[in-house]
């Protein structure tokens, strides 16, 4: 069902040209997203995704929607060499898919090698207790300081084009 929902979400993001209705489709499908991964008992990995992507993402498309028409313009040519690009894309990382493990294998190398060392000695090494905080914050601390980075810049660039245009309005009334 949720399957469908997101499916469905996606087909009406190639559809509609209103780039508001655009952007709520995305937050819906961020949302959904979300919910996925809640099914998938990766809680922090689904507060992330509704935080950022259905949340913070949302409100500076939005900022940027402010400063644009709200309508996309129709393409001058049909757009089939990104088509051809995009499935291509698409169908190499099916096929890429296809030598993974399978979901919850006790197997797979990631619950041989990787899991244990981080189980066993991450408190030790990193001082946390919590196996989930211990990775993200100090095995991956520079990718969450880096996408930390990337979403700030983005908002301040928000605020000072949004800042920008009313000094603009305001010189044209004068």
């Amino acid at each position: 069902m949720l399957l469908t929902q997101m499916m469905v979400a996606v087909v009406a993001l190639a559809l509609v040209r209103n780039l508001f209705s655009v952007i709520v489709l995305f937050g819906l499908y961020s949302f959904l997203t979300a919910t996925v991964m809640v099914s998938l008992d990766a809680v922090d990995v689904a507060m992330t995704e509704a935080a950022v992507g259905a949340g913070v993402s949302t409100v500076l498309l939005l900022g940027a929607l402010h400063l644009c028409r709200s309508e996309e313009e129709k393409p001058a040519h049909k757009p089939w060499l990104p088509l051809a690009v995009t499935i291509g894309t698409g169908l190499v990382l099916v096929y890429g898919t296809w030598d993974l493990p399978e979901f919850s294998d006790p197997e797979a190398p990631i619950h041989t090698h990787v899991v244990p060392r981080y189980l066993e000695d991450g408190p030790r090494e990193t001082g946390v207790p919590n196996v989930v905080t211990a990775v993200l914050a100090s095995y991956r601390g520079f990718d969450t300081l880096g996408e930390t980075t990337v979403v700030f810049t983005a908002g301040i660039g928000v605020i000072a084009l949004l800042r920008r245009r009313r000094h603009v309005r305001e010189d044209m009334e004068k």
